[in-house]
């Protein structure tokens, strides 16, 4: 290969990866609130979320019966709504992160809970809700990645945290 084409190609290279990072923060909160809005909204409506059944299940044991099927999946599918928008929003970050990693001890519960119900063949071959849950991982490392971009305390300087996590920086 020619010194000329291995500049170009390293000079490619620089701006994709400038791009990545000008934009790749940006991409993973807007990605996540559209994820956390849509599948929240689609629990509003009976019979169109896939794991329905499932989260149903879940929320009844882990409040101990106390909070009714009906109302558990409204509450699950404000919660995530709030989620999504305020990962669109760009706004409280931390507050949304936290209601995040909240949401997700309840969404990955089902593995200990419910084994029979999210694999096949325990541990090695997840059903179709259990690939649902299993996917949870790569959003809790994106919610970890932004959480690592968040600088200000929430008090001090709500824009500024917002800001962070928009930017980037």
């Amino acid at each position: 290969m020619t010194e000329d084409f291995m500049q170009r190609i390293i000079s490619i290279d620089q701006k994709v990866r400038s791009w990545m990072k000008q934009f790749g923060i940006l991409s993973l909160r807007i990605s996540l609130g559209i994820i956390f809005f849509w599948f929240g909204l689609l629990k509003y409506f009976p019979d169109m979320s896939p794991a329905e059944d499932l989260a149903r299940q879940t929320f009844e044991i882990l409040t101990f019966g106390l909070v009714s099927q009906n109302l558990a999946i409204k509450i699950l599918a404000t919660w995530e709504c709030a989620i999504g928008l305020g990962m669109l929003m760009g706004k409280y970050m931390r507050v949304v992160l936290l209601l995040l990693a909240l949401q997700m001890v309840g969404a990955m519960s089902p593995i200990f809970l419910f084994p029979e119900k999210v694999f096949v063949q325990i541990p090695w071959v997840p059903t179709l809700e259990g690939q649902y849950i299993i996917k949870n991982l790569v959003l809790i490392s994106a919610a970890i990645v932004l959480g690592s971009k968040v600088d200000k305390l929430p008090v001090s300087d709500e824009k500024s945290d917002a800001e962070s996590v928009t930017s980037g920086q």
